[in-house]
């Protein structure tokens, strides 16, 4: 990779690595909140920003164009929705597609629902779209749809053309725009299928001049290879279930170490063993209170009976007794 990048010209890797993208966006937020940031600084604001970016946090409540505008972005945020929500996978929980956007909102507030019922469709396919699904299914769908939509759109159209006997060799344009991205749905009679080896080749010269990221075409070889026919649904649902292509991308772990992160999980145990060794260290700092304010009431109840005793002692020095 390092090899490809120094072939490059300038002009080419600064739209590959969309190094400009994230400079616009750090002189926009510096401007934006100015009054905030001229206390730290600007050299501290701009090593804070891109301190952020390095770790992916970047992405955190920021607003879905933002989200959507590089790979990067949308790897960083796919890798935050799988850390701040494995839990529920964990618990074994399964939620409708609402209720996995509503998770989507919680760090981009507005995620569209279009791209989440998308996901929902290759798990569910016929199904009825309120079927609820485990957080591992939704998560590996939502993965290859969100990271590749403007590719599934377009193999969508060539799907189509196949399925309707046109010609899918025309040029096709992707849009640019994530929300418009269309895919068959279940009202297309997509049952029977197309012909396996005729789409891949169609595949073949789409990804030869594709722009956008897409899955490696040995990878699709190798899923169509395998069968005769193959319908829209079932053909992503073999790259969801894909391990090459997972582990290609490298933004989630395979589904056996889904569950596990191993820097969370040693905040989470360093964050238990201070909540359990925090009683212990705090017991005599509970009791010397306890033991003075006692005192305190003594004294004043001593006090009080001196005050309204009639000048004898008697009751006071039963009391000391």
């Amino acid at each position: 990779m390092s090899v490809d990048r120094f072939s490059l010209s300038a002009e080419e890797y600064l739209g590959q690595s969309h190094v400009l993208t994230y400079l616009e966006d750090a002189v926009s937020q510096l401007l934006e909140y100015k009054e905030e940031h001229s206390k730290i600084g600007i050299a501290r604001f701009l090593a804070d920003y891109f301190t952020s970016v390095k770790h992916g946090s970047h992405i955190l409540f920021r607003e879905f164009s933002f989200v959507q505008a590089t790979p990067y972005n949308r790897a960083s945020f796919i890798r935050m929705f799988w850390q701040c929500f494995r839990q529920i996978g964990k618990n074994g929980d399964l939620l409708t597609v609402l209720e996995y956007h509503s998770l989507l909102q919680l760090i981009c507030p507005d995620f569209p629902l279009d791209l989440a019922q998308k996901a929902a469709r290759i798990i569910l396919m016929d199904d009825a779209m309120d079927c609820p699904m485990s957080f591992v299914d939704f998560l590996y769908a939502f993965q290859i749809q969100f990271y590749y939509c403007e590719f599934l759109g377009s193999i969508g159209i060539v799907y189509q053309d196949l399925h309707m006997g046109k010609n899918p060799n025309t040029v096709i344009v992707p849009t640019s725009s994530i929300e418009q991205c269309q895919s068959p749905t279940s009202e297309t009679p997509t049952q029977e299928g197309v012909d396996a080896a005729h789409f891949y080749d169609c595949l073949e010269t789409l990804c030869d001049r594709y722009r956008y990221n897409h899955p490696s075409t040995l990878s699709l070889k190798q899923i169509l290879n395998k069968v005769k026919r193959v319908t829209f649904f079932g053909f992503l649902m073999a790259i969801v279930k894909h391990e090459g292509i997972n582990g290609t991308l490298g933004i989630v772990p395979n589904k056996l170490e889904v569950f596990t992160d191993s820097e969370m999980d040693q905040e989470l145990e360093k964050f238990i063993d201070q909540l359990l060794n925090t009683p212990a260290t705090s017991r005599p700092t509970h009791k010397e209170p306890t033991r003075k304010t006692t005192h305190r009431k003594t004294i004043t109840h001593r006090k009080k009976v001196n005050v309204e005793s009639d000048g004898s002692t008697e009751e006071t020095d039963s009391s000391e007794n």
